[in-house]
């Protein structure tokens, strides 16, 4: 299932349309440091070479086995777990959380193939993104799939302590596409991902995962 046209069009380099504006200022600032004062060249240089690896895109393919759920994001798996109900699935689910550092890419990407049902914004705190009371007290954005076999999926941006603006470009009622790019976190945050309790899991706490490639858990 694939939109006839991308959700976030990607850019003419592998850096995400999003950052853009971040070089340019970054550059400037370090051509004009440079010129006038060669230490602030070289500080305003570390900030634009910081950004330079925050933005990347790298294209991502998608494992050929379609019955995967793939990482939404980048980082490492901090926890998974198990629930009888939710904010987003009203229903027996588990649970994987993923921690997206500054230096990680942040590009977001769709997990499964479906049709996005619901999308939930929610105005919060700035807590470190590591810790538990963020998911639920922090900035963050829920979409919830519903996949072709009727199963629902839902996948949070959460925003951090350094992260301060969630970038969403889904619509509801939008078929999506498995690694289709979505969305982004500026500045490290977390990612959580919901799905039936029957689907087995194939990651575990500590392991890094890359969005659009790792398999989360297998698909019924």
């Amino acid at each position: 299932m694939t939109s006839k046209t991308p959700i976030m069009k990607s850019g003419p380099l592998p850096i995400a349309r999003e950052g853009y504006p971040f070089l340019l200022i970054s550059f400037v600032l370090t051509a004009a440091g440079s010129w006038l004062f060669w230490p602030l060249g070289i500080l305003f240089g570390a900030g634009f070479l910081f950004c330079l690896n925050f933005f990347r895109d790298p294209s991502r393919t998608p494992p050929e086995d379609s019955k995967l759920l793939t990482s939404p994001a980048d980082g490492t798996v901090l926890k998974i777990e198990n629930f009888e109900t939710g904010p987003y699935l009203k229903e027996p689910h588990q649970k994987v959380s993923i921690f997206m550092s500054p230096f990680n890419v942040h590009v977001n990407r769709i997990p499964c193939d479906g049709e996005a049902k619901e999308i939930h914004y929610f105005p919060g705190k700035f807590f470190v993104a590591s810790l538990d009371k963020a998911s639920l007290e922090n900035e963050r954005n829920a979409v919830v799939i519903q996949t072709p076999k009727g199963a629902k999926v839902a996948f949070v941006q959460i925003a951090g302590l350094v992260a301060r603006r969630i970038v969403c470009y889904l619509r509801e009622n939008t078929p999506v596409s498995r690694g289709e790019r979505y969305g982004m976190i500026r500045f490290g945050s977390r990612m959580e991902v919901s799905f039936p309790p029957e689907w087995k899991v194939l990651v575990k706490p500590g392991q890094k995962v890359f969005a659009g490639e790792t398999g989360l858990a297998e698909m019924n």
